[in-house]
């Protein structure tokens, strides 16, 4: 079973088999969530609606969600890391719980996909002091036929799922785990430890909410959220242990057979290059199909050391610098995907900026070269040298070694592992930061701050005369709203002072907010802002600010503008080219 059937056989299942509505796939760059840089899960997107808001199709929902994960780009290499994968996720707002969702993945995965119970394992919480053990759902699975020894009950860390921020939505999960091992018969017990166990779903039972001491409280809306990896099922449904092997990967790890003249699977550092190069160029492709371009900072910059990264292993693959390595890879990337719209509209603009960043880096590599030079001079390059080499030009500690040696030089490699295990663990935290705190950040003051930057984006439009004006990109806060939009040139301070005029006098007027549901054409019809593609699906949600504006968007809002306070501006500036950038409080 390929890529496509799987997705096919998966929503079909739950949309016609289980009554749920499939919603499209989101951007991989969030809407209005400053606490992650990408969608990392097919659950992100809905937030809004886990948290109590009712989403326009209904309570049962089903899709199949892009999403990146760069929390571990070092670990990708192996047989199963990926940075850029599709997420199948079926989800109940307040509907169905642990029966109907432990009973359907059973089902889908024994009689859809018709993978033996003998090689199937699953684990459960174990409980603590805040949450009793999942007895529940380990009955559930029995009642299934999963013999006792292939449960395994597990603590927070492997069984738990949220709240998203320090309050919220949580609960416990139940995991899937399948025996991947063609020649050996799966053990009776189950032993998580094991690798051999892969864990293909994952059903999260949002049952408590934490409140504000601590508590977990039982929740009033109760969700199920899950979610299954496509590039590891189709491996497991064709017997193949290697994810890079499978349909998703495989076109793209032959042309760089071609391109270095060497194989695949020969010589364990060749091969986990060509993992590195295929998995990194794929999640650049759809980074920026949906309008990331590589910088220093944020989702760009993460761009940027993914692409870098690519072309380093192609050197040492010993791809030649003249040969185009990245072209030859889109063109394989967008054969596999040819459902995703967006990237064959990119093509072009895509090959543009990959070729553009590996011109760049030619030139970075040659800073780096005579930085190290000046380096050598000394008999050992020190640890926070080797590291700097590596994080500022991209340099393998492999590289700098080998330089060093040719020049009777050596490396503190055990202070470079020291600065690298510090970097690694201040990116981890910051994302796990970033993940946590904003998700389920519904706050009185985040609704203000989003129904300000609709009257913002209106009032720009009136003030500059200028219709065609979109939003770029929001990124809001409890503190403050940022609003790219674009506009080619820098607004003059009187510019700025009648856009901020013009919101306050709407909060004065106290203008009420209604929320309506309809299709995207009927919205169209009616005047409604936003970009009109798939992504909206059959049913959008429409926010009219009486005669003011009308936006399609998936909330939070205020109910009248007298509840905002007072608007003020606080920075006007450039965010790239052919877009600006505000930055506004409420006061």
């Amino acid at each position: 079973m390929n890529r496509k059937e799987l997705i096919k056989k998966y929503t079909d299942f739950f949309s016609k088999k289980k009554k749920h509505k499939r919603i499209a796939n989101s951007s991989l760059v969030p809407e209005n969530d400053p606490t992650v840089l990408f969608t990392t899960a097919g659950m992100h997107p809905l937030v809004p609606f886990l948290l109590g808001q009712k989403h326009p199709l209904g309570k049962r929902l089903t899709n199949v969600q892009k999403c990146i994960r760069t929390g571990d780009i070092e670990e990708v290499g192996d047989t199963f890391h990926h940075t850029f994968f599709e997420m199948l996720g079926n989800w109940s707002l307040g509907d169905y719980f642990k029966k109907e969702a432990i009973n359907w993945s059973f089902e889908f995965l024994t009689k859809e996909l018709k993978l033996p119970i003998e090689r199937l394992a699953v684990s459960c919480f174990k409980g603590n002091k805040d949450a009793p053990k999942d007895e529940e759902a380990a009955k559930i699975w029995q009642s299934l036929g999963v013999p006792k020894e292939r449960i395994a009950f597990l603590g927070k860390k492997e069984n738990w799922w949220g709240p998203a921020g320090v309050t919220g939505p949580c609960g416990p999960d139940t995991e899937m785990f399948y025996w991947k091992d063609n020649k050996n018969p799966a053990p009776k017990k189950f032993n998580p430890d094991d690798e051999k166990w892969v864990e293909i779903w994952n059903d999260v039972f949002m049952q408590y909410n934490k409140d504000e001491k601590g508590n977990y409280n039982p929740a009033k809306q109760k969700n199920v959220d899950t979610g299954m990896g496509v590039e590891r099922t189709t491996a497991i449904l064709n017997g193949i242990e290697d994810n890079y092997l499978g349909d998703t990967f495989k076109p793209i790890i032959q042309e760089i057979e071609k391109l270095s003249q060497k194989d695949y699977g020969k010589k364990d550092e060749d091969t986990r290059a060509m993992r590195i190069i295929a998995d990194h160029i794929k999640a650049a492709v759809f980074i920026l199909a949906d309008g990331v371009t590589p910088s220093n900072t944020e989702q760009g910059y993460v761009l940027r050391r993914l692409i870098r990264r690519a072309i380093r292993f192609g050197k040492k693959l010993g791809i030649p610098k003249e040969k185009d390595l990245t072209t030859p890879l889109v063109k394989e990337i967008l054969k596999i995907y040819e459902d995703y719209k967006e990237l064959k509209k990119n093509k072009e603009k895509i090959i543009s900026e990959l070729n553009k960043e590996e011109g760049k880096f030619e030139q970075t590599l040659d800073k780096g070269l005579k930085e190290l030079k000046k380096m050598i001079v000394n008999s050992k390059i020190s640890g926070k040298d080797a590291f700097l080499l590596y994080q500022s030009y991209g340099f393998p500690l492999e590289m700098t070694k080998e330089i060093a040696s040719e020049n009777n030089s050596a490396v503190d490699e055990k202070g470079f592992n020291k600065e690298f295990k510090k970097h690694k663990e201040l990116s981890r935290t910051a994302s796990k930061g970033r993940f946590k705190s904003g998700l389920a950040d519904n706050t009185e003051k985040t609704k203000k701050l989003h129904t300000a930057t609709h009257l913002l984006l209106q009032a720009l439009k009136i003030v500059l005369k200028d219709k065609k004006i979109e939003q770029k990109g929001s990124n809001i806060t409890p503190k403050r709203l940022r609003l790219d939009f674009s506009f080619p040139r820098k607004l003059t301070n009187e510019e700025i002072k009648k856009v901020e005029n013009l919101v306050n006098e709407q909060i004065k007027k106290g203008l009420k907010v209604t929320k309506e549901e309809m299709s995207p054409e009927e919205a169209k019809k009616k005047g409604a802002c936003g970009t009109f593609d798939k992504k909206y699906g059959d049913i959008v949600s429409v926010y009219t600010i009486e005669d003011f504006s009308k936006e399609i968007c998936k909330g939070p809002h205020v109910k009248n503008l007298s509840e905002l306070g007072k608007f003020k501006i606080k920075k006007e500036t450039s965010s790239s080219a052919g877009v600006r950038r505000i930055k506004a409080v409420l006061k």
